[in-house]
């Protein structure tokens, strides 16, 4: 059977000496190599940079519950970052083709290659010894980039008084979707300015404004 083997282009990316500051997501495309031996019908791979920021550990899933798993991470998280300039944004842990466990993290002036790299390891030397997965996934460092989507307090409380975009589930007095300053949130409502308080619970996703 032919591995998958997800491989971060670290050394690609920085001989295009690539800027990641002011948020820009740091996140490349995680390139996939397979080439098939004709000869034994074993795998090939190809490395794309030295230091691979994406890491596959394999297994057997235990049905963990994502929200148990997403809290330890950022249990981690916060020892990793405690001290630093470093900022925990999100903890996500989902499937899609794979398991993915993606950490997001800032800084003020935005964070680069290097930073994700560090990052990265050292999360990853963590989950080995607190074995919190017992599964495959695929774990991802990255910036939130500068449209983030806002989920905790903490991201409604940093984010006031910027332009935001919201989308809800389903039309409200025949509108879905709403851009506005965002004024806050409380237990109840999100509150744009100039915008009748929108219901929680009918708000699908906030997300901060881009001008193009």
């Amino acid at each position: 059977m032919l591995a998958n083997v997800f491989i971060f282009g670290y050394n690609v990316a920085r001989s295009l000496n690539k800027n990641f500051s002011e948020g820009v997501n740091c996140r490349l495309e995680t390139l996939f190599a397979r080439a098939e031996d004709d000869l034994n019908g074993h795998s090939l791979v190809e490395r794309v940079g030295a230091r691979p920021l994406f890491h596959v550990v394999r297994g057997n899933f235990g049905g963990e519950r994502l929200s148990k798993v997403e809290a330890q991470v950022e249990s981690l998280m916060t020892e990793i970052l405690q001290d630093t300039a470093f900022e925990l944004v999100d903890v996500e842990y989902v499937k899609e083709r794979d398991w993915y466990l993606r950490v997001f993290v800032d800084k003020a002036g935005g964070i680069d290659l290097d930073d994700c790299q560090s990052i990265s390891e050292q999360l990853s030397a963590k989950l080995d010894a607190a074995d919190i997965i017992g599964g495959a996934y695929i774990l991802e460092v990255s910036s939130p980039g500068i449209d983030r989507i806002l989920k905790k307090d903490r991201d409604f409380v940093r984010e006031a008084g910027k332009v935001v975009d919201v989308t809800l589930y389903a039309p409200l007095d025949g509108k879905k979707f709403f851009v506005g300053e965002l004024e806050g949130r409380d237990e109840n409502f999100l509150h744009l300015k100039d915008v009748a308080p929108l219901p929680r619970d009918k708000v699908a996703q906030v997300r901060l404004h881009i001008d193009f």
